[in-house]
């Protein structure tokens, strides 16, 4: 999975098709990405003591690895990612378009 915490990436397909927000929670076995503040969906809440009133809270909805992409910082595309491990140093991502490193 070239997708980590903290990516930019936009959504390629569903109901926030052309959005982008910030990866805050990848699940690698299961393929699933949750992006902040979309794919939201609605879940009641009950009061927990006699004086606070119930209330709708919004939820982010993991997503499927496959519909997005992620958001190169160098040329701000909507990118595919490669690795390449240079003479020496570690393994570093790339953008397939402009090869700068992510």
């Amino acid at each position: 999975m070239n997708i980590k915490k903290g990516d930019q990436v936009k959504i390629m397909k569903g109901k926030d098709r052309g959005k982008s927000g910030k990866v805050i929670k990848v699940a690698p076995l299961e393929g699933l990405v949750t992006v902040e503040g979309l794919n939201l969906h609605q879940k009641a809440v009950r009061a927990k003591t006699a004086n606070e009133k119930g209330q709708l809270v919004k939820l982010p909805t993991p997503l499927n690895v496959s519909s997005l992409a992620v958001i190169c910082p160098a040329c701000g595309k909507a990118t595919r990612v490669g690795n390449r491990r240079p003479a020496k140093g570690p393994k570093e991502r790339y953008c397939k378009q402009c090869s700068a490193t992510i």
